[in-house]
């Protein structure tokens, strides 16, 4: 077992929620507009909140899923510019990074 298997499988259940999370976004966005001219105004600004709160969770599912994919290649906690491993607790706070700090910094 190695040092990064929790953190992998936390990443599972994190892809899990975030699938369920998405498919309840994408369901409120498949409803049907009020007659109202008033009320479809409230409706479509709540829409627009919607859609920014869909494309946050496809973004983090994507992180989340090229982790895993990384992981899958054991490539997990290897920095992808300087090959250096990762540390475990830079892994613990952002799970589906693929630098290290010094690399991240740099790239900023």
């Amino acid at each position: 077992m190695s040092d990064y298997d929790g953190i992998i499988e936390k990443l599972r259940i994190r892809k899990a929620e975030l699938e369920n999370r998405l498919g309840r976004v994408e369901t409120s966005m498949r409803k049907t507009y009020a007659k109202d001219w008033q009320e479809q105004s409230i409706e479509r600004e709540n829409d627009e909140v919607v859609d920014a709160l869909d494309e946050t969770l496809r973004t983090e599912l994507n992180q989340v899923n090229s982790a895993l994919a990384r992981a899958e290649k054991n490539e997990y906690g290897t920095c992808a510019v300087c090959d250096e491993p990762i540390p475990v607790a830079r892994l613990d706070a952002l799970p589906y990074t693929d630098r290290c700090v010094s690399c991240a910094s740099e790239s900023e």
